[in-house]
């Protein structure tokens, strides 16, 4: 089995951040979305893998490398067009043979992996199997209508009247009698060559399409909001160590991880909770579910429930909470009666506020 990772999306919900950043590449507990899917691509027996990338190409390839890190071999497919998912798999077409593979989407998170369904998915022998999980608003995502044996009888996107609740996950398994599917269908309304037209012609032309329902966690990690909520699900599972110095009047409360070359001074960090090397606190407390990459400076302030990315400052700007603050932002406070922000900031912004 080969994988085709998916990792050229422009990420507009996650602007301003993705104006200068892939947005496969924003860290969750400081390690890029994008790592996780492919550790839980090898961790799941899988070791050639096709990454699909866009205009953020040289990002993704300087963060990927050759795939040796993870113990894979990487190739890549430039997409210069987002042309859809199915066109992705076209792309990639000489490359994957007539191998089975496995195709994920690089900014989706599934807590577990996915090497239960891959084994599942050898030990059937069916011609596709698709994951699914249940939601409250169906109407947001493509949502799959299953027999009562799991075999896939429909797909609709984002439908108005849905006629079930399980949403289908950024998680594909495939034969090769998809590729027959890609060249058969036409584009869609939006001009995309659509996976789920794939999977409704497989189903259509009485092929075998089966699904699986995932009862953990899943997130596609499109806005600021997502990214937060899975920010606080991996920090969960956060062992505490201290590699990096805290001073004597300084205190950690819970599981924090304080990272090489980390220096906490006079100031609290409640966990769970992340501090990359290099960076300082002072006089400042750090509240749960907040990661803070490298090199970051964060001084008389209040933080909680964000993720700082790497350079960052953040000086006597009161509370923070339920922020994503970009690489090299600044933020800075102004002598003001002291309130809660939410902020959403591109890279190497600047603002001030009343702290």
């Amino acid at each position: 089995m080969k994988a085709l990772v998916l990792a050229g999306g422009t990420g507009t919900r996650l602007r301003p951040i993705t104006h200068t950043a892939a947005k496969q590449l924003v860290p969750v507990a400081n390690k890029p979305v994008l790592f996780y899917g492919i550790e839980s691509i090898v961790e799941a027996g899988v070791t050639e893998i096709g990454v699909v990338v866009g205009d953020t190409e040289k990002e993704i390839r300087a963060a990927l490398g050759d795939g040796s890190r993870f113990g894979a071999r990487i190739t890549y497919f430039r997409q210069h067009r987002p042309l859809g998912l199915a066109h992705a798999v076209r792309i990639a077409r000489d490359w994957l043979g007539e191998d089975d593979f496995v195709m994920y989407l690089g900014d989706n998170f599934v807590i577990g992996g996915i090497t239960g369904p891959a084994e599942e998915f050898r030990a059937a022998g069916t011609h596709a199997r698709i994951l699914v999980t249940r939601v409250p608003d169906p109407t947001r995502f493509g949502v799959a209508e299953l027999a009562p044996d799991g075999r896939v009888v429909r797909l609709q996107e984002k439908p108005r009247e849905p006629r079930s609740d399980l949403a289908v996950v950024g998680v594909y398994f495939f034969t090769s009698a998809v590729h027959r599917a890609i060249e058969a269908i036409e584009p869609s309304a939006r001009g995309e060559l659509e996976i789920t037209d794939a999977i409704q012609w497989l189903v259509d032309s009485g092929h075998d399409v089966r699904a699986g329902v995932i009862h953990g966690y899943w997130k596609d990690t499109g806005d600021v909001t997502d990214m937060l909520e899975v920010n606080r699900r991996v920090l969960a599972d956060v062992e505490a160590a201290v590699l990096g110095d805290v001073d004597g009047a300084s205190v950690l409360v819970g599981p924090v991880r304080i990272e090489a070359g980390a220096r906490i001074i006079r100031s609290t960090v409640v966990g769970p909770a992340i501090i990359g090397a290099g960076t300082v606190i002072r006089d400042s407390r750090i509240g749960p579910a907040t990661s803070i990459a490298e090199d970051c400076v964060i001084t008389g302030s209040d933080v909680e429930f964000s993720l700082i990315l790497c350079d960052a400052r953040i000086e006597d700007a009161g509370r923070i909470e339920g922020s994503l603050i970009g690489r090299s932002a600044c933020v800075t406070g102004t002598p003001v009666e002291p309130r809660a922000h939410r902020l959403v900031l591109g890279d190497h912004s600047h603002i001030e506020i009343a702290s």
